[in-house]
């Protein structure tokens, strides 16, 4: 039997079963498992490091960025990790800083494509990672904290003590 597909408004309708979210936006829970796990619980949360150390573009682009391998190594060419020199995922990220071979982190937070999403704005603005990315420092596994939909967004720029803009050219082309 033939399915029919119809995309309407951040929603993918199968005529046979009903619809859902598609991949960009409305993600909360969303968390892909990565290729090496990242605990922010130890790292941000017992480790108490602050989220701009690996994500130092956070506060001057656009983009907040994934950390480079060579952030990692920062530590890591000393810090074997838990369990000394047989932490396996440490073991693999050296390897693969090594042999001069990224590490293909997947995607946790989507935003379609005509949202220009300002972290350099927000976070000089003095918004908090956790206002949009949950507790992080909580995380053995990143997900999606936030829908990050429009009007999630939205309810923020409303509240007075923002002082932030309603302009609908700031965050869309």
């Amino acid at each position: 039997m033939k399915l029919l597909r119809i995309f309407v408004g951040g929603l993918i309708c199968f005529s046979a079963s009903g619809c859902q979210r598609t991949g960009v936006g409305y993600n909360r829970g969303h968390a892909p498992a990565q290729p090496i796990p990242f605990d922010h619980s130890l790292h941000a949360g017992e480790l108490k490091m602050d989220c701009q150390y690996c994500h130092a573009n956070a506060s001057r682009s656009l983009q907040a960025s994934v950390p480079s391998l060579n952030m990692c190594m920062n530590c890591h060419m000393t810090v074997r990790g838990r369990g000394g020199s047989e932490n396996a995922d440490v073991n693999h990220m050296i390897d693969a800083y090594m042999n001069e071979k990224p590490i293909e982190w997947v995607r946790v937070h989507m935003l379609p494509d005509f949202v220009k999403f300002n972290h350099k704005r927000h976070v000089q603005g003095g918004v908090a990672c956790q206002t949009c990315h949950g507790p992080i420092e909580t995380m053995k596994k990143v997900e999606q904290f936030s829908d990050l939909s429009m009007g999630w967004c939205l309810d923020c720029h409303r509240k007075p003590e923002t002082k932030a803009t309603l302009n609908c050219t700031t965050c869309h082309h």
